[in-house]
């Protein structure tokens, strides 16, 4: 686990773009209908930014806050941007990515404070 989260913070900046291309392609990829998947469409948005944030809350790079907010503000410009691509753009979905963001921060809390690195450093 250690080294997986190793490789996270080392990468971080990686798997952010990775994570923040996919996200962006995924939201402006025209679709018929939703495909059917388990959980609901803000299920999803809160899963998907919070696996964006993930990686940079794990980091904490001197700027993290700001790009906590560009992460935000991503995806509302998705979701302002969807509807000229056969999408439709929704308020909640916004709220819901901005959830992701906080769920993603709070988790890397979670797993910062409970590393192997932190608790041989508090002993």
């Amino acid at each position: 686990m250690s080294s997986l989260l190793a490789l996270i913070r080392t990468n971080w900046l990686a798997f952010t773009l990775f994570t923040l291309v996919v996200i962006t392609i995924l939201s402006f990829w025209p679709l018929v209908e939703l495909p059917s998947l388990p959980g609901t469409d803000k299920t999803h948005h809160v899963i998907a930014y919070a696996i964006l944030a993930l990686p940079t809350a794990l980091r904490k790079p001197n700027r993290w806050i700001p790009l906590g907010l560009f992460f935000v503000a991503c995806g509302g410009a998705i979701e302002l941007l969807q509807p000229y691509v056969n999408r439709h753009g929704e308020w909640l979905d916004m709220l819901a990515n901005t959830a992701g963001v906080v769920c993603g921060f709070i988790i890397a809390e979670i797993v910062n404070f409970f590393s192997p690195a932190n608790l041989n450093r508090s002993r």
